[in-house]
C-alpha cells in the first residue's frame, strides 16, 4: 500500500539522489536557526504563563504561547511539504468559539496545541545534532575533495593525520585526504536523507493527527446529517402550515362558492355572477399563495436562471430597500446544493429583516473565491437577532450545516445586524 484516503504517499520511499540531497540540505541547515528563534520565546512565555496563573493573567499568556506554537507548527508543516513536494496527513484543532476569558480557557484545552508546544521544546536538541552532522559531512566532503587546492595555505609545522600514522609522503597525504573526501561525498546523500527523514518524521508524528482529523470529520458529517434531517422536517412543517393557513382555506372557500353557484344557476343566474367573480378571485389568490410557498422551497427562476437572477427577484419582492452586490456573472451556475442553500439563507434573512428588524436599508453581498461562497446580509435595524434555539435563524444554521457551511451573526442592541454565511463550493 503506497497511498491513503488523503492521497499522501506515506509509505513510498524517497529516492536518494543528488537532487533530493540538495533539498535535504536546504531543509536541515535552517532548522537550527528556526529552532532557536522558536525555543526561546516559547520557553519564556510558557514559564511566565505558569508563574502568573495565580493571578489569572497567566491564562492569557499561556493562550498566547499556544497560539505562537501553533503558528510555528504551521511553518514546520509547510517546510516538510516543500521537502517532499506533497501534502501531509491532516491536522485537527478544536474549534474555539466565544469571546473573552472563556475563549482563552477553551484554547488551553486543545490537545494538538499542546503537542505543538512540546514539539517546540524538544526540536532544538534534535536539530543541534542534525545541524552539526549535516555541516560536518558537508565540510568533510568539500574539504577532502579540494585538499590539494588549499593544503599549501596550512602553516609550516602542521602535523597531518597521515604523519601521525607514520606516512611522511606528500603523495600519500594528498591521496588520503582525497579518498576521505570521496567517502564522505558518496555517503553524503544517504546521511542527509536519513537526517531529513528523522527530522521530518518527528514533524509528522507530533504535528499531524490523521486519526483525530478523521474522527472530527465523522462527527461533523453526523452533525450535518442530523441538521439536514431537522432542516428538512422544519421545511415540511412550514410548507404544511403555509398551505393549511393559506391556499387550503381559500380552496375550501372556492369549493363553497362553486357549490352555491351550482344551486343558483337554474333559478337565479344573475345572483350567481358575483359568486363566480368571488370564486375567480379566490382561485387567483390561492395560486399566488402557492407560488409564494414554492418560492420558499426552490423557485423555478433559481433552477432555470441561477442564483444571481433568483436573488435579484427575491430582493425586488422585499418591502425593505435592498442593495445587491453579487460577484457572479449573469447565468453563472454553482453546484445545485450550494445554490439552494444560498438562496434559502438570503430569502429567510430578508424575511426576518422585513418582519423584525425595523430596518430601512439592507445590503446583500455575495462573492466567491476558489473554494467558498461568501454571503453577508447587513441591515440598519434595531438589532437583537440571535441564534438561540427556536429562533428563526437557528433553522438557517441547520440548513447550512447540511452543506458543511457556517453561519455567524453579529447583532448588538441598537444595530446594525450583520449575518455572514460561508458555504463550501465542493
Amino acid at each position: 500500500m503506497t497511498s491513503n484516503a488523503t492521497g499522501i504517499d506515506r509509505y513510498q520511499p524517497v529516492p536518494v539522489t543528488w537532487a533530493q540531497a540538495r533539498r535535504d540540505f536546504g531543509y536541515l541547515i535552517p532548522g537550527l536557526f528556526i529552532g532557536l528563534a522558536t525555543f526561546i520565546p516559547l520557553m519564556v512565555t510558557f514559564w511566565l504563563g505558569v508563574g502568573l496563573t495565580v493571578i489569572w493573567i497567566g491564562i492569557a499568556v499561556l493562550a498566547g504561547c499556544l497560539a505562537a506554537a501553533r503558528g510555528f507548527a504551521s511553518g514546520e508543516r509547510a517546510r516538510v511539504r516543500w521537502l517532499y513536494r506533497r501534502e501531509l496527513p491532516p491536522t485537527y484543532y478544536r474549534r474555539n468559539e466565544g469571546r473573552g476569558f472563556g475563549r482563552l480557557w477553551r484554547s488551553l484545552q486543545d490537545p494538538q496545541s499542546w503537542k505543538d508546544l512540546l514539539f517546540g521544546f524538544i526540536q532544538l536538541p534534535v536539530r543541534i545534532v542534525t545541524w552539526v552532522l549535516t555541516l560536518l559531512w558537508s565540510v568533510m566532503t568539500l574539504g577532502g575533495l579540494s585538499y590539494t587546492l588549499w593544503q599549501w595555505a596550512l602553516p609550516d609545522g602542521n602535523v597531518t593525520v597521515f604523519q601521525l600514522l607514520g606516512f611522511d609522503s606528500k603523495l600519500v597525504e594528498l591521496a588520503g585526504y582525497t579518498v576521505i573526501g570521496l567517502l564522505f561525498c558518496v555517503s553524503l546523500p544517504y546521511v542527509l536523507r536519513g537526517l531529513a527523514a528523522f527530522d521530518s518524521g518527528m514533524v509528522r508524528v507530533m504535528l499531524t493527527n490523521e486519526a483525530a482529523a478523521l474522527r472530527a470529520r465523522t462527527e461533523q458529517l453526523t452533525t450535518s446529517r442530523t441538521a439536514a434531517v431537522q432542516a428538512e422536517a422544519q421545511t415540511l412543517r412550514r410548507v404544511e402550515r403555509d398551505i393549511h393557513d393559506g391556499p387550503q382555506q381559500r380552496l375550501v372557500r372556492l369549493s363553497m362558492d362553486l357549490e352555491a353557484v351550482r344551486r343558483r344557476l337554474d333559478d337565479d343566474p344573475q345572483a350567481a355572477r358575483p359568486l363566480v367573480e368571488e370564486a375567480l378571485t379566490q382561485s387567483q389568490e390561492a395560486l399566488s399563495e402557492l407560488r409564494a410557498v414554492s418560492r420558499g422551497i426552490a423557485p423555478p427562476i433559481l433552477t432555470d436562471r441561477g442564483l444571481r437572477a433568483a436573488l435579484t427577484a427575491t430582493a425586488a419582492r422585499c418591502p425593505v430597500e435592498v442593495s445587491l452586490e453579487i460577484d457572479l456573472e449573469s447565468g453563472q451556475r454553482l453546484p445545485e446544493a450550494v445554490e439552494n442553500a444560498a438562496y434559502f439563507v438570503v430569502s429567510e434573512a430578508l424575511t426576518n429583516v422585513a418582519k423584525h428588524s425595523g430596518a430601512t436599508l439592507c445590503t446583500v453581498t455575495v462573492r466567491r473565491d476558489h473554494r467558498m461562497l461568501l454571503i453577508q446580509v447587513r441591515d440598519n435595524g434595531t438589532g437583537g437577532a440571535h441564534l438561540g434555539k427556536g429562533h428563526g435563524l437557528a433553522g438557517l444554521a441547520d440548513r447550512l450545516a447540511a452543506v458543511d457551511g457556517q453561519l455567524d451573526i453579529a447583532s448588538p442592541s441598537g444595530g446594525p445586524t450583520v449575518l455572514t454565511a460561508d458555504i463550501p463550493l465542493s
